[in-house]
C-alpha cells in the first residue's frame, strides 16, 4: 500500500483544512487507515482513525469535536477534515494504514505498516 497525503499549509487560527490521504495497492487488506502528527520535539501522537470496513471512526480527545476523519473506498482515499484549528494542532500531519493486524490499538503508530510522506500544517495565532 503507497499513501499520498496532501492539503497541509499556513493558516491562521480558527480557520480549517481538509488533509487528503490517497491510498494505492491492496488497501481491501487493511483494518485501520489512521492520522498522526509530530511536532517538533515531541513524539508522533495518534490524531483519529477509521475502520476501512465498517463505520467506526476514532478521535483524540485533543481533537474531538473538531477534526472529524472519513474515507471514500470508492476513491481510496481518507480524509481529516481539520475545523477551529489552533497554534497547538501545528505539526506534519502523516496518514497510515495497517496490515490487518490491527485490532484494538489503532492509537498505537507502532501498529501501523504504511506511511505517508507527510504533510505540514501550521496554524499561526
Amino acid at each position: 500500500v503507497q499513501l499520498q497525503a496532501s492539503g497541509g499549509g499556513l493558516v491562521q487560527a480558527g480557520d480549517s483544512l481538509r488533509l487528503s490521504c490517497a491510498a494505492s495497492g491492496h488497501t481491501s487488506s487493511s483494518n485501520y487507515f489512521a492520522w498522526f502528527r509530530q511536532a517538533p520535539g515531541k513524539e508522533r501522537e495518534f490524531v483519529a482513525a477509521v475502520r476501512w470496513r465498517g463505520s467506526p471512526t476514532y478521535h483524540a480527545v485533543s481533537v474531538r469535536g473538531r477534526f472529524f476523519i472519513s474515507r471514500n473506498n470508492a476513491k481510496d482515499t481518507v480524509y481529516l477534515q481539520m475545523n477551529s484549528l489552533k497554534p497547538e494542532d501545528t505539526a506534519i500531519y502523516y496518514c497510515a494504514a495497517d496490515k490487518g493486524s490491527l485490532s484494538y490499538d489503532y492509537a498505537d503508530h507502532h501498529g501501523y505498516d504504511y506511511w505517508g510522506q507527510g504533510t505540514q500544517v501550521t496554524v499561526s495565532s
